[in-house]
């Protein structure tokens, strides 16, 4: 395939390196030190083209694009590759051909470099090739509506809501997502695609990217060049692709790790001159590194959220550079400036531009808000609205089109702006006289383009491009070029341009590279495993070879099995969080997917050998289990073995499901079944038949065989309890004894191991290598498990795109959405980003924004002047070193003024803002902050309203509760709740989301999410001011111009506003009446008016010798460059010191100093809080749990998990051990179906620690600040709303467990206080006590699973009481010994044994003695009974008659002590409520930090 950064072998021929395929065209970049890097037609096309192939090139001189130098990024370091490459080329043989420029001859020309490739590739047989895409009627459809009812508990099981999901399941609601579009984009040529949120831009660019597998139908007819759709999919995939807005990389690769993979995947395998394959890699990804800037990142890791990487805009061009290392010909950029500021998005718009000139690319891109310069880069334009195309075709006729249609762009809207604005019923302007003619649908936008001239000039250049020669003859060329890079060993029809081989030799190097990067984690999972060795080492520490120790070795051996095999189910959250981008290389035809699966099961053996080989070392040397070299490496090899096994499983799971939550839970239930049915919990024997197939089918069965029968295999274990003994049986022969335990034969005081575990366990030792051989054909089909899933389950899960509304809802935007969906009537809503099915009205109620204005007309206006001096701002920095933030910043803002607040990127911004609010944590504030002159309320925070950046809200509340619950929480309670409604009624319809009342917030869009943030504040009645930073990032413009004439609005209604911006449009911009501009370092370049259409900001700037602002030019980003704050931006005047001695920031202080005055006159601003919050705690704790109880009851899939986890935990473990035997081993089963249950305690905790930490974000980010009530309640709410659900879930599991184990009925009523009350309370407070100490709940997860195994291993049931040796102190401290002892001494205690025939002793009689003659003494003193006690020849004894003496001498459970165990649970639970106050005090409010200072001032004054 072609190559696009045709500069990697621009230095070769004979006997240099390599030169990379071609440009994909036979068109040269005409390019030299001081042109633009753009294409200009060849006099003719090579040879090597069929003449009927011949491409009739289209003039470029009326492009609108600007042209870009390809030294943008990296001017120096393309220096020195025009200084290298010209080097070379000037020691080549042929002058006449070859030598291009040599050293001090003038600039490098790439336009006569290229020339010499091409000739180079002509004289090579190898054809060049290019790809364009042309659509005609192309309609997409989707399936169910735009909007919808929300999901509940109750929902879930409504008879009625099933029967319409299986109606929907057989005949489900079609709606158009793009109806009516055609159009072409040819190789070299930029269209961007513009459309508002919900119109339909993400599908067009995936569906010309030939992404169709995610919608329900495409029609149309879709050409790629000669090539159909299915062809470019099964054969050419990798030069057709789509790039999400995300930059999704594996964050631990380098840049260079990055580039390097993606050109060694699609390296050509036809390269002449002799060249390497590392050549060609090493070449491409130098010119891509150093003509996209990226030379001085190429080491350092892109990074992600977590992971620190190289910057925004720098991952952008990363994106890029990937793609054109790829040498795809078609690419799709899906609104990938989202998150960018204006001056970032351009460079990688700039980047793009390069990218495509160079490599001859067909590009098509989505941006939301381009600015000026960044649109004049597109050759074409298409207009969506609401899936119909307005235009499509040059963009520099865009503009004038929609004029002359009768529409007019406000006073200086950027060409962008105004094309998304003709789609907006409410931001378009209809020029005078055209009223009636303009077209105002979107059936009737897309008929009047077809009609127009613009359309018939798109309609001939589509059929130009497709009548360029003979469609025969171009495909025959494009596959000979094809073929030609593929492998030898690859098939000629794969999409994969490398063989399989080569493919997993590339993707393992991939995987080490990953690992490398990310070393930290591999070596606390090592030492983890470490940890774990010791610790169970000690508790099993130096067994003896005794019969009392028996049960400890399986012990031991079990947890080393399962430890070691279940360690990878921690990998399923990594696992899916690769899969976007496996799926995304796949689909560029980088590799197959089971490659990846490949790689990572082969990387992982010798890491894995690593670990388990230590891990086994000190476990079995701590143990002293069998030390024979032998043993003990089998004993290895199984558990390594095993652990590949059950990683290959675990990964087949996460592989065949589409999401992390159902692989974890379907995953924790198969850990459950093999758990259980391993044979050391419950035997086989045991095993009621109806599951015993289940050991069949489990692995860890095979490996549990094989270490026991290995381990036991040399044991012969003295007996550690002959009977009879004792009193009266003084000088006792051996062979009137026997060995109490399992196995043991008359007169031997020893027991074999070999009998022991095949009567205990049905275990053989011949059946070890049988084993041995099961466990790798598990381990082979679990890996072809992985392998099938990973290759073909190419779904990834996604968030929903529907708005949601509670239920019972009739909010007409529902109804809508509803019947457009029933109609399928195109001009519906993208599913991709729509939702927001109406862009009419902002309130959307038809209203025209009559009632918004009235709204707005009776809100309460602001009277009060905040003002600050002289503002300074100090935070630590580490060393006893400070930095300053602030630097002696002065202003104020008065009420009715809109003030923006602007600076570059650094230049203190959000932290004045913070600062000015309040919200600082950290650092000194110097200077003074004051309303109408006097010192700020006590309650100041309480007064104002701060709108963040992140709209962080509970994201299953809906709009109306959130408004309300900030009402009730922050107005006064004097206020009665009535009025509260109706003001939170009245800021609905002020924000314009009277038709979003109903709908949940977290389903919304960003402009109603926005908005609904602002309401949240308006609903609370500020007083003084609102803050808001960034209200318009991350919209798109006409969302951002929706929300900027809302504040607009409330500022004209006598609300006072200060608002940071970052570089807004100049429609926008005009909205503001003042600006606070500031530079970096916190220093002020310039505050008061904007003035009319800017002109006072303009003149004040000119004045002070900047360059005078072009017409065109947007004011916000002319002072930005102005000041030296743009992307290239650079000044030799110092603007603060220009407004400190100017006369403007003279007459500021004047003016500040009469506000003052004026203000002084009067009384301070009154306190309306005399306590912290404003209503009492019992309220705010009501509001909480009302809103808590709420959350979870529209969370189905919280509640269903929580719920089906007991239901089926139950079922299993009660049917593993139902209908418990009286026997020894059914007394032992059911002491396990107890101590199985207690375990089900840790995923149920894992599920509450997520939406605690989640709501507790949503307190700290937005409402602590807003100080709406107190931390204490909001913990009570928490642990209180989790109980009921808990309680409802244990009382289920409880009625489903008890009566199947077959416990005493009798005994119900203790074991429920215990398991379905007590038990419930002991988890949840654990859980919350952890998640109350932990920033995350993946910590939360990894803290509480750390703790968790000390309790579960310490509570007398893995290893003895008796046993447990220095660790008898944790026996003591672990609270679920006082569960496992309450629960079985009750349940189990207090009943009589009978021993099942492998459990009798046989014992011979002294002669002339009866079995009861000879035994009865002995069971006077120890218990037992003997089954016949006249016999005379053998005594069939039990050694047990009573559970008590079983419970207390094996496992230190005694029945009197249930209800003493009982009250100790309390003592706990009380002890975690505590936990969760004083580590959230501790960890949250305080913070450790604090603590430390405080501690640090308590130590000082003494």
């Amino acid at each position: 395939m072609s190559d696009p950064a045709q500069l990697a072998d621009i230095n070769e021929d004979e006997g240099v390196a390599a030169l990379p395929a071609l440009p994909p065209s036979p068109e040269p970049v005409a390019a030299a030190q001081h042109h633009h890097v753009h294409m200009s037609p060849p006099s003719s096309p090579p040879s090597s083209y069929p003449a009927a192939a011949a491409r009739t090139v289209r003039k470029r001189s009326h492009s609108s694009s600007s042209h870009v130098d390809i030294d943008h990024f990296d001017p120096e370091g393309v220096h020195d590759l025009r200084r290298s490459l010209s080097r070379v080329d000037a020691g080549l043989g042929n002058a006449s051909e070859s030598t291009l420029a040599v050293p001090n001859s003038g600039p490098f020309d790439f336009e006569k470099t290229l020339r010499n490739v091409m000739k180079k590739r002509e004289t090579h047989g190898i054809p060049n090739r290019e790809l364009g895409v042309t659509f005609r009627e192309l309609r997409v459809i989707g399936l169910g509506a735009a909007a919808s009812y929300q999901t509940t508990f109750g929902s879930v099981f409504d008879p009625k809501n099933i029967t319409d999901l299986f109606r929907k399941s057989r005949n489900p609601p079609l709606r158009d997502i793009l109806y009516g579009f055609e159009g072409s984009v040819r190789p070299g040529e930029m269209l961007l695609v513009l459309g508002s949120p919900g119109s339909g831009c993400s599908t067009l660019l995936k569906v010309l990217a030939n992404q169709r597998a995610e919608y329900h139908q495409v029609d149309g007819d879709v050409k790629y060049d000669a090539f159909t759709p299915d062809d470019v999919r099964n054969h050419y995939r990798g030069d057709v692709v789509y790039c999400p807005e995300d930059d999704v990389h594996f964050p631990t690769l380098t840049v260079d790790e990055t580039l390097r993979f993606a050109a060694k995947m699609r390296a050509p395998h036809t390269r002449f001159d002799n060249a390497t394959r590392s050549d060609f890699i090493t070449s491409i990804t130098g010119i891509l590194e150093t003509v996209f800037g990226l030379r001085h990142v190429k080491k350092t890791p892109v990074g992600d959220a977590a992971i620190r990487g190289v910057s925004g805009g720098e991952k952008k061009r990363v994106s890029i550079s990937e793609a054109l290392a790829l040498r795809s010909l078609i690419t799709s950029w899906d609104n990938s400036t989202r998150g960018l500021d204006a001056s970032t998005a351009l460079e990688f718009v700039r980047a793009l531009r390069i990218g495509t000139d160079i490599g001859r690319l067909s590009t098509i891109v989505s941006i939301y808000q381009a600015g000026e310069s960044l649109y004049k880069l597109f050759d074409k334009v298409c207009i969506i609205y609401e899936g119909r195309m307005a235009y499509f075709g040059r963009a520099d006729e865009a503009r004038q089109y929609f004029i002359d249609m009768g529409y007019e762009p406000a006073y200086r809207q950027t060409t962008a702006d105004f094309l998304v604005a003709v789609t907006d019923p409410n931001g378009r302007i209809v020029r005078e006289g055209f009223e009636q003619r303009v077209a105002r649908t979107p059936a009737e936008f897309a008929e009047r383009f077809l009609a127009s001239p613009e359309g018939t000039a798109n309609r001939d250049e589509m059929a130009e491009y497709n009548q360029r020669g003979d469609p025969a003859e171009r495909r025959k060329s494009y596959r000979q070029s094809v073929i030609m890079e593929h492998a030898s060993t690859q098939s000629k029809k794969s999409p994969y341009t490398i063989s399989i081989f080569m493919q997993a030799r590339a993707v393992a190097l991939r995987r080490i590279q990953i690992i490398k990067g990310n070393l930290a984690t591999e070596i606390i999972q090592m030492m983890t495993f470490v940890l774990q060795a010791i610790i169970n080492g000690t508790v099993f520490y130096n067994l003896k070879e005794s019969t009392s120790e028996y049960f400890s070795r399986g012990g031991v051996l079990f947890f080393a099995l399962l430890f070691a095999a279940l360690s990878s189910m921690a990998e399923i959250p990594a696992l899916f969080g690769q899969r976007p981008i496996v799926i995304r290389h796949a689909k560029a035809a980088m590799y197959h997917p089971f490659i990846e699966a490949t790689a990572l099961t082969v990387v992982d053996i010798p890491i894995t050998f690593i670990t388990i080989m230590i891990f086994s070392v000190v476990l079995y040397l701590l143990v002293h289990l069998q030390r024979t070299a032998s043993q003990f490496f089998i004993f290895f090899v199984f558990v390594f073995v095993m652990a590949l096994t059950m990683k290959a499983w675990f990964r087949a799971v996460a592989a065949a499901l589409g999401a992390p939550a159902p692989a974890q839970t379907v995953a924790g239930i198969l850990l459950l079944g093999l758990v259980l049915y391993t044979g050391y919990t419950i035997p086989r024997p045991s095993m009621i038949g109806a599951l015993r197939w289940i050991t069949y089918v489990n692995p860890l069965r095979y490996g549990f065989e094989g270490i026991m029968t290995n381990e036991f295999h040399t044991l012969n274990g003295t007996c550690a309890n002959l009977a009879p003994h004792g009193p009266g049986y003084e000088g006792i022969q051996l062979v009137n004894q026997a060995c109490t335990t399992v196995g043991s034969l008359p007169g031997q005081s020893t027991v074999d191991g070999n009998r022991f575990v095949e009567l205990s366990y049905d275990y053989s030792y011949s059946h070890l290598w049988r084993n041995f051989g099961i466990i790798i054909a598990f381990g082979i089909g679990f890996v072809a498990i992985l392998l099938l899933f990973t290759e073909y389950n190419m779904k990834v899960a996604g968030e929903s795109s529907v708005t949601l509304f509670k239920r019972g809802s009739t909010a007409y935007v529902l109804k809508e959405a509803e019947e457009k969906a029933d109609s399928s009537k195109p001009g519906s809503i993208d599913e991709e980003k729509g939702r927001a099915p109406s862009r009419g009205t902002a309130a959307g109620s038809g209203s025209d924004g009559k009632e918004e204005e009235a709204a707005l007309a009776d809100a309460p206006a602001m009277k009060d002047v905040f003002t600050w001096q002289h503002l300074q701002y100090d935070v630590p920095v580490g060393g006893g070193e400070h930095r300053r933030l602030l630097d002696d910043v002065t202003g104020f803002v008065a009420p009715g003024k809109l003030t923006a607040l602007m600076g570059e990127s650094g230049a203190g911004k959000t932290t004045l803002l913070n600062v000015l609010a309040q919200r600082t944590t950290t650092g000194v504030v110097h200077g003074e902050r004051l309303v109408n002159g006097h010192a700020l309320p006590a309650d100041f925070q309480a007064q104002t309203g701060y709108c963040q950046q992140m709209d962080t809200h509970l994201a299953e509340s809906t709009v109306r509760e959130s408004l309300l619950f900030s009402a009730r929480l922050r107005q006064p309670p004097s206020v009665p709740d009535a009025e509260k409604e109706a003001y939170v009624d009245q800021c609905l319809k002020m924000c314009g989301l009277e038709a979003y009342a109903d709908a949940i917030v977290g389903s919304l869009g960003v402009e109603h999410r926005k908005r609904t943030t602002i309401g949240v504040e308006l609903a609370a009645k500020p007083r003084l001011l609102l803050f808001l930073d960034e209200p318009t990032s991350g919209l798109d413009s006409q969302s951002a111009w929706a929300i900027v004439s809302f504040l607009r609005k409330l500022a004209d209604h006598g609300q006072a506003i200060l608002c940071t911006i970052h570089q807004p449009s100049a429609e926008l911009f005009h909205s503001f009446d003042r600006l606070l501009l500031l530079r970096k370092g916190g220093q002020t370049v310039y505050f008061g008016d904007i003035g009319k259409n800017s002109q006072t900001l303009l003149n004040y700037f000119h004045s002070k010798g900047g360059y005078e602002c072009p017409p065109d030019a947007n004011p916000a980003e002319y002072i930005l460059d102005v000041i030296g704050a743009g992307a290239t931006a650079t000044t030799s005047i110092d603007w603060h010191d220009a407004w400190s001695h100017s006369e403007e920031a003279g007459r500021v202080q004047k003016e500040l100093e009469q506000v003052l005055e004026d203000g002084r006159r009067n009384n301070a601003v009154d306190i309306e809080r005399h306590s912290e919050f404003s209503t009492n705690w019992a309220f705010q704790l009501k509001e909480l749990w009302l809103r808590e109880m709420t959350r979870h009851w529209r969370d189905p899939t919280y509640l269903v998990a929580k719920l089906m986890l007991n239901i089926t935990g139950a079922l299993f473990i009660g049917f593993t051990f139902f209908k418990a035997k009286s026997s020894i081993q059914g007394t032992q089963n059911k002491i396990f179906a107890v101590f199985m249950s207690t375990i089900l305690s840790a995923p149920l905790s894992n599920q509450i620690q997520v939406p605690f930490i989640i709501t507790r974000r949503v307190y700290e980010i937005r409402e602590r600040p807003s100080r709406m009530y107190s931390w204490t309640a909001f913990v009570t709410a928490q642990f209180l709303a989790e109980l009921p659900l808990n309680i409802i879930g244990s009382s289920v599991y409880f009625l489903i467990w008890f009566w199947l184990v077959s416990f005493p009925g009798s005994r119900a009523g203790f074991t429920y206080l215990a398991l379905g009350i007590a038990y419930p309370f002991y988890y949840t407070s654990l859980a919350q006590a952890v998640a109350a100490m932990s920033p995350n709940p993946e910590i939360a997860a990894l803290l509480f699973s750390f703790l968790f195994s000390f309790v579960i291993t310490f509570n007398g049931v893995l290893q003895p009481y008796v046993h447990l040796g220095w660790w008898q102190w944790m026996y003591r401290l672990s609270p679920y010994t006082y569960l496992v002892e309450g629960l079985v001494g009750q349940a189990v205690g207090n009943s009589q044994v009978v021993c099942s025939a492998i459990e009798l002793i046989t014992i011979i009689p002294p002669s002339g003695q009866t079995c009861g003659q000879y035994l009865g003494t002995y069971m006077q003193n120890f218990g037992g009974y003997v089954v016949d006690a006249s016999a005379t020849a053998s005594c069939q004894f039990c050694t047990i008659s009573s559970t008590n003496t079983f419970l207390q001498q094996n496992f230190n459970i005694f029945y009197s002590h249930h209800w003493r165990n009982y009250g100790l649970i309390w003592v706990y639970v009380i002890f975690n409520i505590c936990s969760i106050y004083g580590l959230t005090y501790i960890f949250r409010i305080k913070g450790v930090g604090g603590l430390i200072s405080s501690a640090r001032g308590l130590f000082a004054r003494k």
